[in-house]
Order: structure tokens, then C-alpha cells, then sequence
């Protein structure tokens, strides 16, 4: 009887001991942050319109806007950096508003975000989560008729759609241009010089500032030379003065891309209905 006294107790501690820990290594977006996200940015748009999206049991939220032309050309995903929102003011809005007035619809998503504070490498967990948001984008624009789908997106968004280019994603996605990407050679999840020199099925763009952040100028010779390795549709841009945030040369850095795709990814044009 003694025997099971003691044991009961123990085998409880231990296994609350156990869940314990294990809860500090089960990461998942954080809703809520994501929640108060959404009430602001929906209670204050002014640019496109709120639509929810499905990936699994989460809704999450994303901003559509129209081409502003009588034809489409196609649609440009959208994918912000670490702990912010779609509608962030430095690189994402810039970029959904501004390319619908060169007959480009945009879909800027929210993706998976943890509390502020949090470093690239506390994102690792979170990656599972991103294929289904991109699937779910994907789905959206091409219940809309489009089919010629570009995915636009900066700093740890680079990240995430490195994760889900590489997962052999849906033939729509004709072009990827990576604005800022920074890279972790000891870590597989966060090596985007090696994911990008697997990345040679489509057109890539790669844009960083002169006055980037050390983590992405440190790399921008390695991602050169993976991204033209084995891909002859890879290019390189260094925009003159611009910071990791592209302050005062966002007009240079939408200017850049539209140029870009142009001939990345012409597109067929649909009427907009």
C-alpha cells in the first residue's frame, strides 16, 4: 500500500511536469493577437476589402484589392514580415495599394505571428501552419478567375513562402519576389540560401537594401550565387539607400517589382466583372 501512495503522487507530478515543458515547445499563431489585429485593421480600411479565409479550423484574415484596370493581369500575394499584419505600413501596404493601379489584384494575408519579442528562430514551429494559408490564398484568387499568381513577400514572410514553394505548391504560382531575406545557416527551417537555390521552377526576384539589416547583406553574395546556380530566370536588386523597412524607397521598390513582372509573369488579362 505504501508502494502506491508514494507512486500516485509522483507518476502526477511527473506527468504535469511533462506537459509542462511540453507546452513550452508546442507553438501555434497566436490568435488572439491575431483577433486584435483584424478589429483594428478592418475597423480602419481604406484600401481594398476584408475577406476570411480557411486554413484547417483557423480563420484568418486577408485584405483583397481589385486591379484599378478594366483587365486583370493577375494577382499578387502578399506576405508581411515577423509579428505584424497585412496591412502593415512599411513594405505591405505600400505594395497591395499601390500594384492595383498597374492591373494587379492583391491579396496580402495575415500569417502566423507570436507575441512581440519573439525572434526568427522562435517561428520554427510555426511553418507547419504557413502551407495551409498560402493554399487557402491560393484558392481565393482562383475562385476569381486568376490564374497567374505572384507571391510578394518580405523579410520572415521569405521564410514562409520558401517553406511553401518548396512543398510543390499549385501551378499558378508563375513568379516569387523575395524582398529582404535574411538567412540561418545552423538552422535547416530558417537556411534561405539553400531553399532559395532549390527554388529554379519559376522567376525569382530578389530585392535588398544598401542599408539592409547585417543578416541580410551578409547573405546577399551566398543567395546570388544559389539563386543563379540553377536558375536562369534568378535576379538580384540592390535598391540604393533603402533600410530593411524601404522608408522614403517604397516608390522604388514597387517600381522595381512592376518593371520585373512584367516580363516575369505577363499573365493573361481578364475582365473584371
Amino acid at each position: 500500500m505504501r508502494l502506491k501512495l508514494h507512486f500516485k503522487p509522483l507518476f502526477l507530478f511527473t506527468n504535469i511536469y511533462f506537459l509542462a515543458v511540453f507546452s513550452q515547445f508546442s507553438f501555434a499563431s497566436d490568435m488572439a493577437k491575431e483577433k486584435r489585429w483584424a478589429d483594428q485593421i478592418v475597423d480602419s480600411l481604406m484600401t481594398g476589402d476584408a475577406v476570411w479565409l480557411e486554413s484547417g479550423k483557423n480563420k484568418f484574415l486577408g485584405l483583397f484589392t481589385e486591379s484599378n484596370k478594366a483587365k486583370t493581369v493577375g494577382a499578387v500575394i502578399v506576405v508581411h514580415g515577423i509579428g505584424v499584419h497585412p496591412n502593415w505600413p512599411d513594405v505591405v501596404l505600400p505594395i497591395r495599394s499601390e500594384l492595383p493601379e498597374h492591373g494587379w489584384a492583391t491579396l496580402s494575408i495575415q500569417m502566423p505571428i507570436l507575441e512581440n519579442g519573439k525572434t526568427s528562430i522562435d517561428y520554427i514551429p510555426l511553418l507547419k501552419e504557413v502551407n495551409g494559408r498560402f493554399a487557402a490564398a491560393v484558392n481565393y484568387l482562383k475562385n476569381k478567375n486568376i490564374k497567374n499568381i505572384v507571391i510578394v513577400a518580405h523579410s520572415l514572410g521569405t521564410t514562409m513562402a520558401n517553406e511553401y514553394l518548396l512543398s510543390k505548391p499549385d501551378q499558378t504560382i508563375r513568379a516569387y519576389v523575395s524582398i529582404s531575406s535574411s538567412s540561418h545557416p545552423d538552422k535547416p527551417e530558417l537556411d534561405n540560401v539553400k531553399k532559395l537555390s532549390k527554388i529554379n521552377f519559376i522567376p525569382v526576384l530578389d530585392i535588398y537594401g544598401n542599408q539592409d539589416l547585417d543578416s541580410v547583406m551578409h547573405f546577399s553574395k551566398a543567395r546570388l550565387i544559389a539563386g543563379t546556380k540553377n536558375n536562369k530566370q534568378y535576379k538580384q536588386v540592390m535598391i540604393k539607400g533603402a533600410d530593411h523597412f524601404y522608408q522614403s524607397k517604397n516608390e522604388q521598390l514597387i517600381k522595381t517589382i512592376r518593371l520585373w513582372l512584367i516580363k516575369a509573369a505577363p499573365g493573361k488579362e481578364v475582365e473584371n466583372k
